[in-house]
């Protein structure tokens, strides 16, 4: 059964989704989507590494995620996806700031990959994703690009997945349940 994991940053998103996992009894996979691209960057990548079981097994999917889901997915196996908003990030990076440019074709593609993928996948497998519509509109067209596209995938996965969870200050509100 595949879940939706939302929340804030620092909210225990994570931290519920890796427990999901080690108490599944399943094989655990880590698939990762950020990309080291700055010092920060490197250090919370490093943080989360060292949170985490080093037995699990680690695939990196900073763009084509739909593809490593189906190749890493089986019905012995939870995967947990860490995480969607950074994925979203990624696919964005070469977006054309002009008003009313298109979204880039890969990130139509992908997100159209992930949704059509998911329902069809084996084993266990939780999204972890940051809900950032929460706030003010933000300035910029990337960045309302980014919080309108998050919103739709966000959507759009809560209708396939049969279990949605926000997690708030480390507590899981179940916001959908079969």
């Amino acid at each position: 059964m595949h879940e939706l994991i939302l929340g804030g940053a620092r909210s225990g998103k994570s931290a519920y989704a890796e427990a999901l996992a080690t108490d599944s009894g399943l094989t655990v996979t880590m698939m990762v989507t950020a990309e080291a691209r700055d010092g920060e960057m490197a250090t919370r990548i490093e943080r989360h590494r060292a949170n985490r079981p080093a037995h699990w097994p680690v695939v990196e999917a900073p763009l084509h995620l739909a593809s490593a889901l189906r190749d890493a997915a089986a019905a012995d196996r939870f995967i947990v996806v860490d995480c969607l908003t950074l994925w979203l990030s990624n696919l964005l990076m070469d977006m054309d700031d002009a008003p009313g440019a298109a979204l880039p074709g890969l990130f139509v593609r992908e997100c159209a990959a992930l949704i059509d993928a998911l329902p069809t996948l084996p084993g266990r497998i939780a999204l972890v994703s940051n809900e950032v519509g929460s706030g003010i509109v933000p300035m910029g067209r990337l960045s309302r690009v980014f919080v309108d596209e998050a919103g739709r995938l966000h959507q759009a996965l809560a209708r396939v997945c049969p279990r949605v969870t926000l997690v708030t200050a480390g507590l899981p509100l179940a916001l959908k349940r079969p």
